[in-house]
């Protein structure tokens, strides 16, 4: 969920109370979702912005897992637990706009909490597409934007929220950027942590196709 342009140190302090500020949430709501979305994935798989690895747990089916996270803070959380990962796993430092990947290269491309923090969603969705094979799947788990009076107090909320929480947006339509970047939506379902008016109070999961 790290910011690609972080500096050298990266977000420390975020990155040091990341997993507690996260971890009732993980337990009530992501944590069976992320179970959901990604135990069944197969082959090669890229996690990308892969944070401190909270998806790691959860690649039950992958033959290999690169863990892709630019932020120094975040990649060094990331290494102390990559022994959670059931799959043969690798750690690479790169952002989501330049995967360290040939094209084709990967059968399934993850985006967890992190499209809302990337500088240039539309240009990471289509390094995914480039990296994925035909027919390859992209998942995603992400807090969005949402409708109505909810969303239009996040837009207002969302310059002081990205200096506060290492670069993340309250105000993008994920949903609506990934089918614009040419992937074939699967399967959507939308839902959200309680007050629903909250920050993050609209999520969306979804599934896509090359």
């Amino acid at each position: 969920m790290a910011d690609p342009n972080s500096r050298a140190n990266g977000h420390r302090i975020f990155a040091a109370f990341y997993d507690q500020m996260l971890a009732p949430v993980e337990r009530s709501l992501l944590g069976p979702r992320r179970a959901a979305l990604l135990g069944n994935l197969s082959g090669r798989v890229i996690d990308v912005g892969a944070g401190t690895g909270a998806n790691l747990p959860f690649f039950r089916s992958a033959d290999e897992v690169l863990a892709v996270e630019p932020d120094p803070a975040m990649r060094r959380r990331l290494a102390g637990h990559s022994s959670r990962c059931p799959a043969p796993m690798t750690l690479c430092a790169a952002g989501a706009d330049d995967l360290p990947v040939e094209d084709g290269a990967v059968d399934a491309v993850v985006f967890a909490l992190v499209l809302c923090t990337v500088p240039e969603p539309v240009r990471a969705l289509a390094e995914a597409r480039r990296v994925l094979r035909r027919g390859g799947t992209l998942v995603a788990l992400e807090h969005v934007v949402g409708h109505g009076r909810p969303a239009a107090w996040r837009r207002r909320l969302d310059p002081l929220w990205t200096r506060m929480a290492a670069g993340c947006h309250l105000d993008r339509d994920t949903e609506s950027t990934i089918r614009a970047a040419g992937f074939e939506l699967a399967a959507v379902e939308h839902f959200g942590p309680t007050p629903s008016w909250g920050p993050i109070g609209s999520m969306v999961q979804l599934t896509a196709l090359r």
